[in-house]
């Protein structure tokens, strides 16, 4: 979602006014334990001036302060003068043609470039969905309700598990560690966005018990390869620390 400075219309609900945000420069707005983790890693890798402004979860969700930088008061989201961006896919791709300076995307019209498209895309639309309902049903398992409700919200949480959740982590587990063996990096020999986008869901798959050294060798191989880069343990000390729950340790691996 792209936010300019200028005041809503009946015709442009989307836009906001953006106060003094236009004389400031490039800033991340990053909630801890969320997906902007992986936009830290890009900036400390493009080198750039940027600041963090930090949030934290409130019982699990982002503060109402995010809403005051972008309507839906999600994270990643940045602002770069009049610009307000969300999206990691749309983030990463806007750092990389913006200061990239030829780095972190293939030429344009090649088909290692339309690798790096897909990579971007598939993270969140195929990867993320049966990841975040996995997360949800371990919830719905553990979440305090009636004696008489628990074993009903239990079964369907089960069953959602049996019938989509596992078979679709599996799946897609399966592909990537197949892709991976015949490639270092997603789009091939050289690092590029696509493997900033694609290292959240992975190092959740990881943390989460999906996937793991003994079975996904290769997998093991690229997230080591990431979690070894100085940009990315930069990364790390400048976002969560030592509290970024998904983190895998490169021992681990």
């Amino acid at each position: 979602c792209l936010t300019q400075n200028r005041k809503p219309t009946k015709d442009h609900q989307t836009f906001e006014l953006m106060s003094d945000q236009s004389s400031k420069g490039l800033v991340l707005h990053h909630l801890n334990n969320s997906r902007s983790q992986r936009i830290i890693w890009l900036l400390e890798e493009l080198g750039v001036d940027y600041t963090i402004k930090k949030y934290e979860r409130v019982e699990g969700r982002a503060p109402k302060e995010l809403r005051e930088i972008h309507p839906l008061g999600k994270s990643p989201v940045i602002t770069d003068g009049d610009l307000v961006l969300a999206e990691s896919g749309a983030i990463i791709e806007y750092l990389v043609d913006t200061y990239g300076k030829d780095q972190f995307a293939p030429e344009a019209g090649t088909r290692e470039f339309i690798s790096y498209r897909y990579w971007l895309h598939y993270a969140e639309g195929s990867l993320m969905p049966p990841l975040v309902v996995k997360l949800i049903t371990g919830k719905i398992k553990t979440a305090p309700v009636p004696f008489f409700v628990k074993p009903i919200s239990t079964r369907i949480a089960a069953k959602t598990d049996e019938a989509y959740t596992d078979p679709a982590i599996a799946e897609n587990i399966a592909y990537i560690e197949d892709h991976l063996g015949k490639n270092e990096w997603f789009t091939g020999s050289k690092i590029t966005g696509a493997d900033f986008q694609m290292s959240f869901p992975i190092e959740a798959a990881f943390s989460g018990g999906y996937a793991s050294k003994e079975t996904q060798p290769n997998i093991a191989r690229w997230l080591k390869s990431v979690v070894e880069r100085d940009a990315y343990k930069k990364a790390i000390e400048k976002g969560d620390g030592a509290a970024y729950q998904y983190g895998v340790p490169a021992s681990a691996l």
